[in-house]
């Protein structure tokens, strides 16, 4: 179930582009969320391939602890000849968690609807994200409810790639509450509450444990273990030796890429 990948063995690793620029387009709203602060943030940047067709999709949530931030096309998944759909969501502490998770499971909606206008596949979508981006990737796989408030199944999804996301309740929800970071609490807001077995791959990603924020490898490796005893037999997690829990980014790119490039395309 665990792999570990060395600093040495991802440092020079390079994942070649299959496309030759992207084209851009920015700022485009997905909600329909009509109050001032949903209207400046619930938007999404889209980068495709000019001549794309039935291409891969990948809808990204960025990093921040639920409480910053902003959306991202990340270098490392452009040019590679598939949609990047980079998205917005309010935060912390002017809303809370669930108003967020809600936002997340609607721009994915928004991803899965709107795919072919860019010349991709909503039947090739994968959900990934860093850190609290990661969270939100988590808590859409396996609390189905959330996308089905939208119309979409979560099992519709490909695949789900969180980067050293939260397991357990979110610590700056918990925050929030007057919570400490190091109580850990699992209530409905935590993946780990969620564990099933018929959700789509989820490969979860982290960086090394001594280096990760809090106890993220553990997290990690606990929602791994229980997957597996729930019965899902597609979980993965993959341990990013001498990666912090920022520098865990990079090397998990590259197992991004090649999981689409192997599994998906």
């Amino acid at each position: 179930m665990r792999k570990v990948l060395s600093a040495a063995a991802v440092a020079f690793i390079a994942f070649s582009s299959w496309a030759a620029s992207d084209k851009i387009v920015r700022d485009i709203p997905y909600s329909a969320k009509t109050d001032t602060y949903s209207t400046e943030r619930l938007k999404v940047d889209v980068s495709y391939p000019d001549s794309a067709t039935n291409a891969p999709v990948v809808v990204w949530f960025h990093g921040g602890g639920l409480e910053g931030g902003s959306k991202e096309l990340p270098e490392a998944i452009r040019d590679k000849g598939y949609v990047v759909v980079g998205v917005n969501y309010r935060l912390l502490p002017n809303v809370r968690v669930t108003d967020i998770i809600d936002d997340a499971a609607e721009a994915v909606a928004w991803a899965m609807k709107n795919a072919s206008q860019y010349g991709g596949d909503p039947a090739k979508t994968v959900v990934s994200g860093h850190s609290a981006g990661g969270y939100l990737s988590m808590m859409l796989c396996l609390d189905k409810s959330w996308l089905a408030k939208y119309g979409v199944d979560a099992d519709s999804v490909a695949a789900y790639v969180p980067f050293s996301g939260q397991a357990i309740t979110h610590f700056n929800a918990r925050k929030m509450d007057g919570i400490d970071p190091l109580r850990a609490i699992i209530d409905e807001t935590a993946p780990l509450y969620w564990v099933r077995p018929d959700c789509p791959p989820l490969i979860l990603i982290t960086g090394d444990r001594e280096l990760e924020l809090y106890g993220r490898y553990e997290e990690n490796a606990y929602l791994a273990r229980m997957m597996k005893l729930v019965g899902h037999k597609d979980t993965k997690l993959l341990e990013l030796d001498g990666f912090d829990h920022g520098g865990m980014a990079q090397p998990a790119f590259f197992i991004l890429n090649s999981y689409i490039r192997d599994n998906i395309r």
